[in-house]
């Protein structure tokens, strides 16, 4: 969508559209991704290395099983046992890291990340990210504080509708349910812009109905979208 200037457009025309009926002042965000979550697979990847290997142990656990660690030589008396527990301690740390090593890859992976990632983990993040954004983009020093923020992110397929103090005041938070459906109904068909432009005319609505335009009202944030 970045290298489709037609989408950006409409979507800076629709905001426009929608500012002419209200005071208020709207902007839209679309990320990639709002965190590598590295540390869900860390924490992944550490709790298997610790508990998968015990499974090992009812088995019959030898050092042998890791090929190239011991040999057919076996040493006498107590130099035999010494051997055979340094060579399980160092046995069991191999597996210890290759399991570890392998359940990070594959939690890295996008598709099992995601799987991987509890959902109230993702949605605490991409809240995070929405208000950074909202704060970054200057949206809580409108006027009127009627500043509202549409924001999307693909890889958390979560959306995020912020609106500043001014309009949370005075407008129901379910009535924003509508522009959110409306923007991931877009999302899922693979157009944002339809969506950014359909979640817009929405919030337009309810902001006509509480904050009309005054005859001192101007456009205190550029109407556009940003991609991130």
């Amino acid at each position: 969508m970045k290298a489709d200037p037609d989408a950006h457009a409409r979507i800076a025309a629709a905001i426009a559209d929608a500012e002419r009926t209200t005071s208020g002042e709207i902007f839209c965000v679309l990320a990639r991704q709002v965190s590598s979550y590295r540390d869900v697979s860390f924490g992944w990847a550490a709790a298997a290395a610790l508990i998968l290997p015990l499974g090992l142990i009812p088995l019959g656990f030898e050092p042998d099983w890791v090929p190239g660690l011991t040999d057919s030589w076996e040493a006498a008396h107590l130099a035999a046992r010494d051997a055979t527990i340094g060579h399980a301690v160092t046995a069991y740390a191999l597996i210890q890291a290759a399991t570890f090593l392998t359940v990070f890859l594959v939690t890295s992976l996008p598709g099992v990340r995601r799987w991987v990632t509890p959902r109230s983990v993702r949605r605490a993040r991409v809240h995070k990210a929405a208000m950074q954004q909202f704060l970054a983009h200057g949206l809580h020093v409108t006027e009127a504080r009627t500043g509202v923020l549409l924001f999307a992110s693909l890889s958390d397929h979560q959306v995020e509708v912020i609106a500043d103090e001014g309009i949370h005041s005075k407008v129901d938070q379910t009535v924003w349910a509508e522009a959110v459906a409306a923007l991931i109904r877009g999302l899922k068909r693979r157009d944002p812009a339809a969506g950014f432009e359909a979640a817009i005319a929405q919030c337009g609505g309810v902001l006509a109905e509480h904050f009309p335009p005054s005859s001192r009202d101007r456009n205190e944030i550029e109407d556009k979208l940003v991609i991130i």
